[in-house]
């Protein structure tokens, strides 16, 4: 954990003045809890994919929404309005505003994404096996099999399509 808080605080500025480090994987791979810890530590602010996805079909439209709406405006200096998808209403929240920070800790599948890369200062891939990412995956939120199919097809897709483990600054195996 120490080398990777060092790197963490050694990465330069991409989206203006904020420094940006996602945290990309597989569902269940542990990415939320990294992103916590480091939140944590950090005090740093976090944002979450799984707020920008729109429900179970929503990989891509949540990769298009980090981008036009938290990384371009803070980017540009501008406070960005991130949405919050509500996973028990299936509804839209209101979002909340985001000043730029120094530094923002981005965790989801798709966090390190191609259109997501001129904006990290840093990617680290999470990977664990299939049985125990299912599991973790299934103890967070309820799904059935079809909907959890369709799920790993779209990060199937993304992962096939952007290569974001290749890209990768730091490889954490969970």
């Amino acid at each position: 954990m120490e080398g990777l808080l060092a790197g963490i605080r050694a990465a330069p500025a991409r989206a203006g003045s904020t420094r940006v480090i996602a945290l990309d994987g597989r569902s269940g791979a542990g990415k939320s809890t990294l992103a916590q810890a480091l939140a944590g530590r950090l005090n740093a602010p976090l944002v979450s994919l799984e707020h920008l996805y729109g429900g179970w079909d929503g990989l891509d439209e949540g990769i298009a929404r980090l981008r036009s709406a938290v990384l371009l405006p803070l980017a540009g200096g501008r406070a960005a309005s991130v949405p919050r998808y509500d996973w028990q209403t299936l509804a839209w929240g209101e979002p909340w505003t985001l000043a730029p920070p120094e530094l923002l800790i981005v965790e989801g599948v798709g966090a390190g994404s191609l259109s997501a890369a001129p904006y990290m200062s840093m990617l680290v891939w999470l990977e664990a096996d299939a049985a125990t990412r299912r599991e973790r995956a299934e103890r967070r939120r309820s799904g059935d099999a079809e909907e959890w199919e369709r799920w790993e097809r779209q990060e199937d897709a993304y992962i096939d399509r952007e290569h974001p483990r290749d890209r990768a600054n730091v490889v954490i195996a969970s």
